[in-house]
């Protein structure tokens, strides 16, 4: 990440930081006061420091990803606990959802394969970096030969990046919504599989996004129309007139990745 070309004639912070490990060792060099800012971390954590952390979240993986030349991104949402097979499966309701496994993982490849024939700028795949259905959206990206993006975020039980992410494309957050942000960002088309309230949320932050005019309109899939019909009455939203019809047409319900990707030309032809 570090870009060693300098505009200025100062000496470079990492070379700073070099230089603190030669000083001598006094009372004075020990004690934390003398530590330099940016290379303290017990300072950096502090609670007046959150306005900085902030923007370094915001900032770091903004960074690396225009320094890799992603300019568009396909966003996938989707469950942590939707298993690559039905027999992994801890409920008969999880097993029947693992299709989607499958879907996400042919989705993924499918839209890579294209965004190579472009380059590999365009269209990358970004997931949340995590099992279940982030796992075989990378997997799927890898498979094609492509480039993917994981934004992992640190939980209290034990999170890791799936096996399938491109290693310098994997961040990890601590604030969830500088980590929804970056997934919106750079999207070109928004979709999501079942999932739980992770999934949930993301999918309403985007929607809310696009309801309001914050953010412009994209093609936004649904994976599983029972599954989302059978969690969420979206007719009586309308009905009851917190959203308007026209709401109800920001998105639509798609079974497989081959009805994914015709959504997607469809958009695009207008």
């Amino acid at each position: 990440m570090h870009d060693t070309r300098r505009n200025h004639p100062f000496l470079d912070a990492g070379e700073d930081i070099a230089t603190t490990r030669t000083i001598p060792d006094t009372a004075q060099t020990r004690n934390p006061a003398y530590r330099l800012a940016f290379a303290d971390p017990d300072f950096l954590c502090r609670d007046e420091l959150r306005p900085v952390r902030l923007q370094l979240e915001l900032l770091k993986p903004e960074m690396l990803m225009n320094e890799a030349g992603i300019t568009s991104t396909i966003v996938m949402f989707g469950g942590a606990r939707i298993p690559a097979r039905a027999a992994d499966a801890r409920t008969p309701a999880l097993a029947d959802l693992s299709r989607f496994y499958g879907e996400a993982r042919e989705f993924a490849r499918l839209m890579t394969l294209r965004s190579l024939q472009d380059g590999g700028h365009r269209g990358v795949i970004a997931t949340g970096g995590g099992p279940g259905v982030m796992e075989a959206g990378n997997l799927g990206a890898q498979e094609a030969g492509g480039k993917s993006i994981g934004l992992n975020i640190v939980l209290p039980h034990e999170q890791a990046p799936n096996a399938y992410v491109t290693p310098e494309l994997a961040f990890n957050f601590h604030y969830f919504a500088i980590r929804k942000m970056h997934f919106l960002m750079r999207a070109e088309a928004v979709t999501v599989f079942p999932g739980g309230f992770g999934t949930l949320d993301e999918m309403f932050e985007a929607l809310t996004l696009i309801q309001t005019g914050r953010m412009r309109r994209m093609p936004f899939l649904l994976f599983g129309a029972d599954f989302w019909r059978g969690i969420l009455n979206w007719d009586a939203l309308a009905e009851a007139g917190t959203i308007s019809a026209d709401d109800l047409k920001l998105f639509q319900f798609v079974e497989t990745a081959a009805e994914a990707v015709d959504a997607i030309d469809a958009w695009s032809k207008g």
